[in-house]
């Protein structure tokens, strides 16, 4: 971590930088799911093909956080942060001249790509304007606040544009416009300088290497079972929620908004939260509560679950960027882009496979409720390894040495 930004450096430019660069990332990633019937329709796909939409973006980010994190050590976070934002907005401003699926495909597979860049690049700027490693992850937990609002404006941009006649193509459009608005306001802003080291041998073998490292495989793994719990509610819970003939009609059709936006809503309250409770407490009382919701709503049914599944997204809130900041946090400056490239391999791989596993065993068993089950399982994991951490606390020396 650092112990103090250079004079000029403005650490508010460089946050609001980072903020809306999460924003317009979640824009595009979280509106697949609205975006694809209309896809399905237009291309007359099959289930399997159209979500490739959301796989084919989720693999590609895992290949270049793990490929190419290290742009960010190399190079420095402002060429690392150009160079995303401005091959993302050439991707976006090309959407709107596609006319075949395949087209689409790559196009959404080369925008994850760029995503990778600029979101590793702007996972260790975060590091970088962060006095001590408490104000890292309250500073992260807010980023993810405005990656929420992105999740919320992006599926409500494309259903406007739908009742109003105009193709779902043109969020891409709109995306590409912002971050066009990003690359101006990152080129004259000034960064924070980063130590002198010897950048020659860091290249995406230094990724690879950091993968053998404990902490950085301890802390993905926790961050893979959260996310495997989260995609598999944005992605299922509308079909788990499709039937319900219950008390609560109404919960059910908002039900994915209302997951949102409590998520959204807690992560700008976990910054506070975390004030005033150590991580650890936080984390391990936050997965408890993920559980809680997920064992009653497998034990008591879908008229629990209409509940407690949108209502997850609250304690969901704090998990992420929390685990995020703490494992860049226990790595020096030089390698944060490095270690956020790793974590944010094992986050796309498991936002990709999650969802997967769960339509498969959904599948195998017959209803999607059991796929809920697996999640379930994954919300164990997490309880336990966050319970361990509580306890042992693995990586206090780590933390305090950097």
């Amino acid at each position: 971590m650092t112990t103090g930004i250079e004079q000029g450096v403005s650490k508010g430019a460089l946050k609001l930088l980072t903020f809306m660069m999460f924003l317009i990332f979640a824009m595009t990633t979280d509106a697949v799911g609205v975006i694809i019937p209309e896809v399905i329709r237009d291309f007359d796909l099959s289930l399997t093909q159209a979500a490739t939409f959301h796989y084919g973006t989720m693999i590609a980010i895992a290949i270049s956080g793990v490929g190419l994190g290290f742009l960010a050590d190399r190079f420095g976070r402002k060429k690392t942060i150009l160079l995303g934002l401005g091959l993302f907005a050439v991707v976006c401003f090309l959407f709107p001249f596609g006319e075949h699926f395949t087209v689409f495909l790559v196009l959404l597979m080369v925008s994850g790509l760029a995503i990778g860049i600029f979101k590793t690049a702007a996972l260790a700027l975060i590091g970088d304007i962060s006095n001590n490693t408490g104000e890292h992850t309250k500073t992260m937990n807010l980023a993810e606040g405005f990656f929420g609002v992105g999740a919320i404006l992006g599926p409500a941009i494309v259903t406007y544009l739908l009742t109003e006649g105009v193709s779902w193509v043109y969020l891409y459009a709109i995306a590409g416009a912002c971050a066009v608005l990003l690359i101006i306001v990152a080129s004259f802003t000034r960064y924070p300088s980063l130590p002198s080291v010897n950048t020659e041998h860091v290249n995406w073998r230094s990724s690879l290497h950091l993968m053998k490292d404990a902490h950085a495989l301890l802390f993905s793994l926790a961050i893979a079972l959260y996310v495997v719990v989260e995609a598999g509610v944005y992605v299922w819970m509308p079909t788990l929620l499709l039937d319900y003939q219950g008390s609560s009609p109404w919960i059910a059709a908002y039900a994915l908004s209302l997951f949102f936006v409590f998520r959204a809503a807690g992560r700008f309250l976990a910054a506070w939260i975390l004030s005033f409770i150590a991580w650890q407490t936080a984390l391990f009382v936050f997965s408890a509560c993920i559980f809680i919701c997920f064992l009653l709503s497998a034990v008591l049914g879908i008229e629990a679950a209409v509940w407690l599944l949108p209502g997850s997204g609250i304690f969901m809130s704090l998990i992420y960027p929390t685990l995020n900041s703490k494992g860049i946090s226990c790595f020096p400056q030089e390698k944060h882009g490095a270690i956020a490239g790793v974590i944010l391999f094992f986050t796309a791989v498991a936002a990709a496979l999650g969802p997967l596993m769960m339509g498969l065993v959904g599948d195998w068993f017959g209803h999607v409720k059991f796929g809920f089950y697996f999640a379930t399982l994954s919300a164990g994991g997490l309880l336990l390894l966050s319970f361990w951490n509580y306890i042992v606390d693995p990586s206090r020396l780590r933390l305090a040495a950097c």
